[in-house]
Parts: C-alpha cells; structure tokens; sequence
C-alpha cells in the first residue's frame, strides 16, 4: 500500500466514522463512496472500525487517570462511557457486529475483539491484570457500570467543567494528603 492509498484509505474510514455517528443505526456503512475499493469487506471496515475505537478508548482512559488516580474503576468506566459519547454511532456498529454477526468468521474476531477489550479495562481500573476468564469478567463488569450512564443511543450531556478559578489540586498534592493522613 503506497503513502497515497493509506491517506486514501484514512480519509475513506473518516467518511464512515462520520456516516455512523450521524445514522445511529448500528448499521455498517457499506454504501460510503470508497469502502468497497479500500476495504476487502465488512471484517476488514470493522476491524478499521475498532482500531479506531480502541485508539480513542485507550487514549480516554490514559487522560481520566491522569486526572483521577484514585477511583480507577470509575475512572474508567466514565473514559468508556466518554468515548461511547464521542463516537456513539460507531460503538452501535460494533455492538451490532458483536450481537448479530455477518459471517462465522466475523463473530470469532468480534469475540476476541471484545474479551481483549474486557481484559484491558479490568486491568486498567486495578482490578486484575493479564487475558484470562477473571479479568474478562471484571472488565464486562466495568463496561456494564460504563453503559448504565448512557441514555439509549443519544448520549447524556458531560459533566460540567471546572470553574476557571476554582484551584485543582494535583497529583502531588494529592499524595502529600494521602501521605499526611
């Protein structure tokens, strides 16, 4: 693949990532002008489909705990529930690939896709580390907590920012608190 036909490619994936946050119907965008030359079929504009959900999702996560160190499983699910918000009608796509697969071989990789989801989250709020039953548990635990603060498909408002001049205490401080107790 030239330099070329990755901008294509990625400018195509734009197109529908746009077209699902738009449509909010879980369907997945075929009928975009491009797919079909850019991608091989519906594993292949799925698999891109995650890739961009899970960049979004990790990089969420890393700026909440940044924030929040002390609550990691809240923490978390509100980086989940922010990017299900963020990219609302692509999550509705990989939640209708993961219930209602096209094809054997999409529900495998659906499958795999989600358990390594899971595991990353459970991992992420502290609550197990590794890829095994006990931390795909606790990460569909965490998901869960994160979807029950999504109101159907239109996402709830986000929490309001900070006064400017209200003080934030930082990290640091936090921990001299901790430590002083």
């Amino acid at each position: 693949m030239s330099w070329n036909d990755f901008h294509h490619r990625e400018e195509i994936l734009r197109v529908v990532v746009d077209t699902a946050n738009e449509n909010r119907d879980g369907a997945l965008p075929m009928h975009v002008a491009g797919v079909s030359q850019n991608f091989a079929d519906e594993l292949d504009l799925v698999g891109a489909l995650l890739l961009k959900w899970n960049a979004r999702l990790m990089g969420n996560i890393e700026r909440a705990l940044m924030r929040e160190p002390m609550d990691l499983e809240a923490t978390v699910a509100e980086a989940w529930r922010t990017t299900a918000e963020q990219l609302p009608g692509v999550r509705m796509v990989i939640d209708r690939c993961t219930d209602a697969p096209a094809s054997p071989e999409m529900e495998r990789a659906m499958n795999r896709a989600h358990d390594r989801e899971s595991a990353y989250l459970a991992t992420a709020a502290g609550l197990t580390s590794g890829r095994n039953a006990a931390s795909i548990e606790a990460g569909r635990r965490v998901e869960q907590l994160a979807r029950t603060g999504l109101a159907g498909p239109v996402a709830q408002e986000p929490a309001p920012e900070p006064e400017p001049d209200a003080p934030t205490e930082s990290l640091a401080d936090r921990i001299r608190t901790i430590l002083a107790a």
